[in-house]
């Protein structure tokens, strides 16, 4: 392996993909080898590098994992909206690969689903909780990644019927809330992303990252070292 981590990005062509590049160019542990886009043949594409940053879509999965077992190259996994035979197949590759798997990966975010948790643990069944997120107009998927990932949180912290807001509306890089509702007060943690790059540079440092880790599935929260999620 060289210096830098040699990476492939699928879904260049896209918004994330655009801004990974950007941010790429400037990280002096990590350069994009490869690049490849829909329609694109990903299997021959991985060929020489140590890890694959996924952000196409969550239609390219089945040929994302295949192409990473194949050729034994780790995964960093942001698309969003998988069912949930391709989540357990996600989980199946993780049996042979590591893969960093992630709703979102900006620091802030992350430091909002160790707090959900947390504020849900001391408010207790006398706080409800809801969620609302808001994205731009383009976004496919409703609920965002994110927001159901605060849903998990929120019922594994024994929150039941969390009901979520999606609004879908201008350029919105993606606003998160997660409101409490107490008796003549209420608790409201929120993440405002400002710019797409705040989810490409964790991404980068989330493939810096798993190289060369054991075979598993990761979630940002191990990639900056914040208690798990799961």
């Amino acid at each position: 392996m060289t210096d830098r981590v040699r990476a492939l990005l699928i879904g260049a062509k896209g918004r994330m993909g655009r801004t990974i590049i950007d941010l790429a160019k400037t990280d002096p542990k990590i350069e994009i080898t490869g690049q490849c886009d829909l329609g694109d043949p990903i299997e021959p594409a991985m060929k020489n590098c140590d890890v694959a940053i996924d952000f196409s879509s969550a239609s390219a999965i089945e040929e994302v994992c295949s192409a990473a077992v194949n050729g034994r190259t780790a995964l960093v996994i942001g698309t969003t909206g998988h069912s949930s035979g391709q989540r357990q197949l996600i989980e199946k590759t993780a049996q042979s690969l590591p893969i960093v798997f992630a709703s979102n990966f900006s620091v802030g975010v992350n430091a909002l689903f160790a707090l959900t948790r947390r504020a849900a643990e001391i408010l207790g069944e006398d706080f409800p909780a809801q969620i609302t997120e808001i994205h731009h107009a383009k976004k496919k998927d409703a609920p965002s990644g994110t927001a159901k990932t605060l849903g998990e949180i929120l019922k594994q912290a024994g929150k039941a019927d969390v009901s979520i807001q999606s609004i879908r509306e201008g350029d919105v890089v993606g606003d998160h809330t997660v409101i409490f509702l107490g008796t003549e007060e209420r608790l409201e943690l929120t993440h405002r992303a400002g710019s797409r790059e705040i989810f490409a540079r964790g991404s980068l440092r989330a493939a810096e990252w798993v190289v060369g880790k054991p075979a598993g599935l990761y979630s940002m929260q191990d990639v900056l070292g914040i208690v798990s999620t799961k």
